[in-house]
């Protein structure tokens, strides 16, 4: 598989656990992690991209 039919699979598998998977629970640390992040954000050290943008970044730089 090339680094870009990869990243699609992912993708659809991702999506496919998102639906079917509802009662999910995150790991324990993942709150700490998010709180982190939103810090940086109020902090100015963060922003937010656009979803698109970011994959399109992704399957830039791994290509």
């Amino acid at each position: 598989m090339t680094t870009e039919e990869k990243l699609k699979a992912m993708e659809m598998l991702w999506d496919d656990i998102c639906r079917s998977a509802p009662d999910f629970s995150s790991p324990y640390w993942h709150e700490n992690v998010l709180k982190e992040r939103e810090q940086r954000l109020r902090d100015g050290k963060d922003k937010f991209v656009d979803w698109d943008q970011a994959k399109k970044d992704i399957r830039d730089s791994v290509s």
